[in-house]
């Protein structure tokens, strides 16, 4: 029989199948797989359109847990997502809006291919070091009436799916202008929803978390990611976006039927046109996070997952660690013998703490609300007229601090606004590298329209070339860009602890909201480190020496629960001087090896443990209700171990800085019950027992 007659029949008992079940699942039988190879994909092609317009395509994780269903008619294209068998999201809407037309109607699916990837990686900088990327994937070309071509490709891994548009070379045109984004996401159920709501696109991320159902949602704000829907007590739901280069940053907004419909930041100046580019091209991931515990959704490493690797080379200078951060307590310096201000005398004392403490940075920022580098007048933002990031106020002798910090073995690190810094970006980084400054803090972007979000990705690529990490402020969210630019420190995007030197809103209610929600996109910059707590009721604002709420050991947890690969030290020496607790801040470390979330209720507690080598951390968090949880330590090996426990003293609510300190030998079949006060925490720091009697 000839080839092409064999495969006819074969296309035609495979049609007969397909017509049965009326779906076409993207994992077939090892019987079936040599339809899809690409010797054959021809005969599969010659009916697709007639095929895909009357059935459903269906892809599911490798574990089968996640399915995703797409489907194609005149009126839409649509895809529904189910978790373990449960329906999450039905006949939700796709397309694209461009400034010459719609791409969402009489849709023709001109091919599928599929594959499956299994492979591992390592991060430089994460929440683990080996990551596993597992997933089934499926692009489908689809065509509309004016011979447009997009690609949906879509990913189904265990812990979610993700998709996104791919834009390839036209006949007829070399770039595109969208308008808007017409993909949608439609619940099936009324789900709890946690999201920071936002007025308009100008923004740092900063705000305190609603909490209500999504039919309770207004309609007129716009939904910030990540936002968590919590649909039950076995199904939590994530929606973000990964990968978000050369594009517009997403937010959702609420319409009818329980539906949330994209919305892109506008390019600068104007509200419609919302993204430019040159073919091809793609949009970043849209994000749906699946698990049937919320801490699954901590553990994930979805996002980076779906970004590219390390574009860094040489990665050997990347040493992520913890940094002095003087302007959150006011820059403090008490009994010394020197002239406080912005002068070598005042950054040797600091350089001398962080070289006794395992404090790997210093930072530079300002002084009497002048910043470290020149310009015309005071103040942050905006800068001074002529400001310039290359040159340091008069009384910095930025050559001596270097040669000093080098001495000592501390890096040093800078603040800068991000306007004069992008006006000398390559000549400051230069300048900066011989400066011995190891990385920087940019501050005042406040928006993630393209513009912004591709300055962002220079400034990454700029700063490796000079070996310098970057840690974000008035910045967007994560969205896994780390794996890709491991210099990439940590981002803002968050209300934090610097707020409590003129508000209450930091409190441990809404410290507790933040793993739930902004963690999710990745490491995050809270300001840790706040060695002076004090009674719920006895707070008051103060831009210095500010005092935090919760106990010590509330905010010693910081350290395990929140992800960040630069921590701050954000008090001033003395307040850490013979105190309870310092010990534990000091060897924390900030990357990790592997993360598990052991105990933890949205908005009330959680306990966080991250192993680091053969070293494990424990860090639990709690809101203002007082409760006892019960912490097993099944994730350890096999052995004897050492766990130091920092716990809340019986008169926490009077006196939350008081902590106890217990030492003792534990295995993996231990149970450690820990009471946690109102606003409390606990950290426990376990190792290999190597002393054993």
């Amino acid at each position: 029989m000839p080839l092409a007659s064999f495969l006819v029949c074969i296309f035609s008992l495979f049609l007969w199948i397909f017509d049965a079940v009326g779906t076409i699942t993207l994992n077939p039988p090892p019987i079936l797989k040599p339809i899809f190879s690409k010797s054959c994909l021809f005969v599969f092609l010659l009916s697709s359109q007639v095929l895909f317009a009357q059935k459903t395509l269906r892809l599911t994780s490798p574990n089968a847990a996640v399915e995703f269903q797409f489907r194609i008619n005149s009126a839409a294209a649509t895809y529904n997502v189910f978790f373990k068998g449960k329906p999450v999201l039905s006949n939700s809407k796709l397309g694209l809006n461009f400034s010459n037309g719609a791409f969402d109607k009489n849709l023709k699916i001109k091919n599928v291919r599929f594959q499956t990837i299994n492979e591992t990686y390592e991060l430089v900088v994460g929440k683990a070091r080996r990551v596993r990327n597992h997933y089934k994937e499926v692009a489908i070309t689809l065509e509309n009436s004016s011979n447009w071509t997009v690609i949906l490709k879509v990913r189904a891994y265990n812990d979610g799916v993700a998709f996104r548009y791919e834009f390839p070379k036209q006949p007829a045109q070399t770039s595109y202008e969208l308008t808007e984004e017409g993909s949608s996401f439609r619940f099936v159920d009324n789900p709890t929803v946690h999201v920071l709501l936002h007025a308009n696109y100008k923004t740092s991320h900063e705000g305190l978390y609603t909490t209500t159902t999504l039919d309770a949602l207004p309609d007129t704000m716009l939904m910030d990611l990540p936002t968590l829907f919590q649909c039950s007590d076995s199904l939590y739901v994530a929606i973000t976006e990964a990968a978000l280069r050369d594009y517009a940053g997403l937010y959702l907004q609420k319409t009818a039927a329980r539906t949330l419909i994209s919305k892109l930041s506008p390019l600068p100046n104007q509200s419609s046109l919302k993204v430019k580019a040159t073919l091809p091209h793609q949009s970043p991931w849209r994000v749906i996070m699946l698990a049937d515990r919320v801490g699954g959704l901590i553990e994930s490493n979805l996002l980076t997952n779906l970004n590219a690797p390390s574009a860094i080379r040489d990665v050997s200078w990347i040493r992520p660690g913890k940094t002095t951060w003087s302007w959150w307590n006011g820059d403090i310096i008490k009994n010394v013998d020197f002239v406080v201000g912005n002068n070598f005398e005042t950054h040797r004392w600091y350089i001398d703490f962080c070289a006794a403490n395992h404090i790997e940075y210093h930072s530079i920022i300002e002084h009497g609300n002048v910043a470290w580098y020149q310009g015309d007048g005071t103040g942050f933002d905006p800068p001074p007229p002529h400001a310039d990031v290359t040159k340091p106020v008069e009384s910095l002798d930025m050559e001596r601090i270097a040669a000093y910090s080098r001495q000592k073995g501390v890096g040093l690190r800078v603040w800068v606004h991000w306007k004069p810094l992008s006006e000398k970006l390559e000549e400051a980084f230069a300048q900066y590298e011989k400066w011995n400054i190891k990385g920087l803090m940019i501050d005042f972007m406040d928006r993630d329209d393209q513009e912004m979000v591709n300055w962002t990705e220079k400034v990454l690529q700029t700063a490796a070339k000079y070996h310098l990490h970057v840690q974000f402020h008035g910045a967007y969210k994560p969205t896994g860009l780390s794996r890709t630019y491991p210099n990439e420190f940590t981002k803002e995007a968050v209300l934090n602890l610097e707020n409590l030197k003129w508000s209450k809103e930091c409190d441990p209610e809404h410290n507790l909201m933040i793993p739930f929600t902004r963690l999710l996109a990745g490491p995050l910059d809270y300001h840790p480190g706040g060695f002076r707590a004090v009674a719920r009721a006895a707070h008051k604002a103060s831009f210095l020496e500010p005092t935090v709420l919760g106990t010590r050991c509330h905010h010693l947890a910081m350290y395990v629960v929140y992800e960040s690969y630069l921590q701050m030290v954000s008090d001033y020496p003395q307040a850490y001087e013979n105190q309870a607790g310092f010990e534990f801040l000091q060897q924390v470390p900030t990357v990790w090896d592997e993360t598990k979330v052991l105990d933890a209720q949205v908005g009330d507690y959680i306990s966080v443990a991250r192993r680091k080598g053969n070293d494990w951390y424990v860090g639990s968090m709690n809101d203002w209700t007082a409760r006892t949880r019960q912490i097993k330590l099944d994730f350890l090996p096999e052995g004897e171990f050492l766990a130091d426990v920092f716990s809340d003293h019986e008169t926490a609510a009077t006196q939350p800085n008081l902590l106890v300190k217990t030492t003792q030998i534990v295995k993996r079949n231990a149970v450690i019950t820990i009471k946690l006060a109102a606003g409390g925490g606990q950290v426990i720091w376990i190792r290999p027992n190597n002393k054993k009697r």
